[in-house]
């Protein structure tokens, strides 16, 4: 699990209820029913009326992944995909077939199944493109409905202070209330910038992040595996393959630190 989403928001709010401490308030004067009611069931209407009930379900199913899912790890792909090419060059490619079954990643066992089979070099390529761009444009929808949220909630806060101002309007004649109502009326527009900037857009971010940083891996996996079927040296292939990676990706290590791992491995 990569924890920057849970603990980056607990700071986020953390830092609010922090600074309503501190000037002498109440967190409870920012938890009113009424505001939060219509900026949250607002916003995700819609949002739900600018897109599918298909693409609304398919991005909130993708919510718990955007949060508690971790980012891939380019050097555990290398050294599987270079501990492939070892078996292909000693048993035949024929000899993957056990390992697609054994594979837990979906797209490396298809690639694998389909090299054993002796699916065309081209032909795999362009299956292994359209999967990759088929997870790629599914996660853009994702990231944009979460976008799109970001983009409403202020405006509804806005909406929902007018409406309780109006209220306040109508109560002049009291002035002892127009205090507390005003302050009321201000939680809307409140409760629409927190829930744009510290809810919707960044989960919009975290989702489009993830799926950059899948995208790459299944990219790293695709080549690898072409290289693995048409018999590529395994050192060179793992050159190749941590050129394509940034050295950061590395977890700490340098990319000779990464190197001799993948050298241990094979």
């Amino acid at each position: 699990m990569d924890p920057s989403a849970v603990v980056g928001l607990l700071l986020a709010f953390g830092s609010v209820v922090a600074i309503v401490t501190l000037e002498g308030s109440n967190i409870s004067a920012l938890l009113l029913p009424p505001p939060m009611i219509l900026v949250f069931g607002a916003t995700l209407a819609v949002g739900l009326a600018g897109n599918t009930l298909k693409d609304t379900f398919q991005a909130f199913k993708a919510v718990p992944q955007a949060v508690v899912g971790k980012a891939p790890k380019p050097q555990e792909s290398i050294d599987r995909i270079i501990g492939l090419a070892e078996k292909a060059r000693t048993e035949g490619l024929l000899s993957l077939e056990s390992e697609a079954g054994d594979a837990k990643d979906p797209f490396l066992a298809r690639a694998l199944q389909n090299v054993a089979d002796g699916t065309d070099a081209e032909e795999l390529r362009v299956m292994m493109e359209d999967e990759i761009g088929t997870k790629s444009r599914a996660d853009h929808v994702n990231s944009k409905f979460f976008a799109a949220l970001g983009g409403y909630a202020p405006t509804v806060g806005i909406i929902g202070t007018v409406v309780s101002l109006t209220h306040v309007l109508e109560n002049l004649s009291d002035p002892g209330k127009l205090g507390p109502m005003i302050a009321s009326a201000f939680v809307a527009t409140l409760w629409g910038l927190l829930s744009a900037n510290f809810i919707w857009l960044p989960l919009s971010s975290r989702i489009a992040r993830l799926s950059e940083l899948e995208i790459e891996r299944m990219t790293l996996v695709m080549e690898g595996i072409l290289a693995v079927q048409e018999g590529a040296q395994p050192m060179l292939l793992a050159d190749r393959l941590r050129a394509m990676v940034p050295a950061h990706h590395f977890k700490g290590q340098g990319k000779a630190d990464a190197k001799e791992n993948v050298r241990s491995a094979a």
